[in-house]
C-alpha cells in the first residue's frame, strides 16, 4: 500500500510517488480537510433537526476526497456518488448547493459543465458507465495526449460495494478496450453499509484492474499526500492517452452510511477506536506541528474559520426558499413537447381551483 506520511505524522519515502508540495500546500490540505469534516458535521446535525430528508456522512474520508480532488487539472471532469462532498470542495461547489439536493429544494442546483462536478448519482456504480461514456467522448475529440495544456480526463468516483455492481464491471470492460482517459477512484471505506469488504471480494480490490487489463493500485485513504500524489499520476496517464487506471484509496467510514443507518449494529466499536488512530486529519496536525510550519495561531484562526463556516451553512440552509411545483414541468426534458405542455397547463389549473379570488362569484 502506497503512504507517504504515517498516522503518527512521520514523512516516509516510496520509490515511485512523492509528494511534490511545500509546506504551504500541506497546510492548504489540512484546511480542505478541516472545512469539510466541519461542513460534515452541520449537515448531520441538521438532518438530525429535521431540515434535511437524509445526509451521507464522510467522517474518516477527507483525506481521499481531498487529495484526489486538489489533484485534478483544469480541464478534468467529475462523476461522484452522492458522498463526495469534500471533492466538491475542492472543485468550488457551495456546500449550500449540496443541502439543497438533500433537503428536497433543488435537484442539484450547480452548472455541471461549468464547475465540471456532475450531480451526485444515488444508484450505486451507474456513473462508471457515464464517466467511461463522457471519457469515450473527450478521446475522440482529441483531447488527449497533445501535452499542450488542453488534455482532459475523467474520475469517476464509487465506493467498495459499487464494485460489486454489473454497471461498474461493465464499465471497466468498455474503458480497457477503447483504452478510455479515466481514472476509477474507489473509496474503500471497509463497509457497503452493513457488508464487509472482505465478504465481497477474496482478493483486495485494486487487483481486480488487472483482470480487465489496465493498472490497478492501493494507497492509504487516510493519507492526503499519498493519495494526491497517486492520483495526479493516474491522471497524467489519462492526459496522455494511456488509458484507465484503477486506484483503491483504503479508507475507513468512520461514521454511519446514512443518517438512516446505525453501524453499531453491525460492527464492533474496537474497529471503530482501531481506525481512529489513523485519522487523516491528525496525522497532517500532527506532521506541521512538529515542523513548525504553521503557529499556534494558525490553528486558531482555522478553528474559528470553520465555526463561521458552519454558522453560515446553517443560516443559508434554512432560507432556501421552497421550489414552485410548476417548475418540474420546466426541468422535466430538455425541450418542451405537447403532452408535457398540457401536463403543466392541466397542473396550472388544478392549482387556481385552490385560489379564491380567481374563481368565479358563483363558486365562492
Amino acid at each position: 500500500m502506497i503512504q507517504l506520511l504515517t498516522p503518527e505524522g512521520q514523512r516516509v519515502a516510496h520509490p515511485d510517488f512523492e509528494f511534490s508540495g511545500d509546506d504551504e500546500a500541506i497546510a492548504g490540505l489540512l484546511r480542505d480537510m478541516v472545512l469539510t469534516r466541519r461542513i460534515d458535521a452541520e449537515a448531520t446535525a441538521l438532518q438530525r433537526q429535521g431540515e434535511l430528508g437524509l445526509w451521507a456522512p464522510l467522517l474518516g474520508q477527507e483525506a481521499a476526497q481531498v487529495g484526489s480532488g486538489r489533484a485534478l487539472g483544469p480541464n478534468d471532469v467529475v462523476f461522484p456518488t452522492y458522498r463526495e462532498h469534500g471533492v466538491a470542495w475542492t472543485m468550488g461547489i457551495p456546500p449550500v448547493t449540496l443541502l439543497g439536493l438533500f433537503r428536497g429544494v433543488s435537484l442539484g442546483g450547480w452548472d455541471p459543465a461549468e464547475l465540471r462536478f456532475n450531480l451526485y448519482t444515488v444508484v450505486i456504480g451507474a456513473q462508471a458507465l457515464h464517466a467511461t461514456g463522457y471519457a469515450m467522448g473527450i478521446q475522440r475529440d482529441g483531447r488527449v495526449g497533445n501535452n499542450d495544456g488542453t488534455d482532459a480526463g475523467v474520475v469517476a468516483y464509487f465506493g467498495d460495494g459499487a464494485t460489486s455492481q454489473g454497471d461498474v464491471n461493465e464499465a471497466f470492460i468498455f474503458a480497457s478496450s477503447y483504452n478510455a482517459p479515466v481514472v476509477f477512484f474507489c473509496q474503500n471505506n471497509q463497509w457497503a453499509i452493513s457488508e464487509p469488504t472482505t465478504r465481497q471480494s477474496r482478493v483486495p480490490l485494486y487487483q481486480r484492474a488487472h483482470g480487465f487489463g489496465f493498472p490497478g493500485v492501493r494507497v492509504d485513504g487516510n493519507d492526503v499526500l499519498a493519495v494526491q500524489a497517486v492520483t495526479e499520476w493516474a491522471m497524467r496517464r489519462a492526459h496522455a492517452g494511456e488509458g484507465p487506471t484503477f486506484i483503491e484509496a483504503f479508507t475507513y467510514r468512520m461514521g454511519a452510511h446514512t443518517t438512516s443507518d446505525d453501524p453499531t449494529k453491525y460492527r464492533l466499536a474496537d474497529e471503530l477506536e482501531h481506525w481512529k488512530l489513523k485519522d487523516p486529519i491528525e496525522r497532517v496536525r500532527a506532521l506541521l506541528q512538529r515542523s513548525g510550519a504553521v503557529d499556534q495561531k494558525w490553528f486558531d484562526d482555522l478553528g474559528v474559520e470553520a465555526d463561521d463556516l458552519a454558522a453560515e451553512l446553517r443560516r443559508d440552509c434554512l432560507a432556501l426558499p421552497d421550489p414552485e411545483l410548476a417548475e418540474s414541468f420546466a426541468h422535466t426534458y430538455a425541450d418542451a413537447h405537447p403532452p408535457l405542455a398540457a401536463q403543466g397547463e392541466a397542473y396550472a389549473e388544478y392549482a387556481a381551483s385552490f385560489d379564491v379570488d380567481q374563481q368565479p362569484e358563483a363558486a365562492r
